[in-house]
């Protein structure tokens, strides 16, 4: 690796660690080998080094939830839901670092118009992903938009208090039960 990726790979571990306000140009700096001239070369600010660490660790997530999905030729989409759930849920469990970045990361991009950005083409991604799930032949993009907002619960829960987070039999089981209470569906709009 060279000096940049050294200082991504840092500002990432340092954000999992610390967060985005307490993580200091020092930290990184400690922990990359490197020295303060190289955030100034290869980025020009602090803030832009760890905005750029919160796009990478966004994209890592994502990424990691596609990759959760299973065989669309598998099992039945309720087999299918409980093991994607299972999977992600050994994935935050696994991964916690790339997790909480990408907490701290949506947390920051409140203020930051490009990583609203770049976070907002990550979820739309991961919610196209999502709706291909159950491997319908027209996938319905608004199974993408559920999953995507329940993955957010999850995560949150996961990483703040894991030994009382929902397991993936919860989460299917009180989907079920939702079902139950909801109207037939109506036929969807035309766009």
């Amino acid at each position: 690796m060279g000096t940049r990726e050294d200082l991504l790979t840092a500002a990432k571990q340092c954000l999992a660690e610390r967060g985005y306000a307490r993580t200091t140009v020092r930290d990184i700096v400690a922990a990359s080998g490197s020295n303060l001239a190289a955030i100034n070369y290869h980025f020009g600010t602090r803030d832009k080094l760890l905005n750029q660490a919160m796009m990478e660790s966004s994209a890592a997530a994502v990424q990691q939830i596609l990759e959760s999905l299973p065989d669309r030729a598998g099992a039945d989409p309720a087999a299918r839901l409980h093991d994607f759930l299972q999977r992600l849920i050994t994935s935050f469990t696994e991964n916690p670092a790339v997790w909480s970045a990408n907490v701290e990361g949506l947390a920051q991009a409140l203020h930051s118009p490009e990583l609203r950005a770049e976070f907002g083409s990550a979820q739309a991604a991961a919610r196209t992903g999502l709706a291909e799930l159950f491997g319908l032949v027209e996938p319905d993009s608004r199974i993408g938009d559920v999953l995507q907002t329940m993955i957010g619960g999850l995560l949150v829960q996961h990483l703040v208090d894991p030994d009382h987070a929902p397991t993936a039999a919860d989460i299917t089981t009180g989907l079920r039960a939702i079902a139950a209470f909801l109207p037939p569906t109506r036929p969807r709009p035309a766009p």
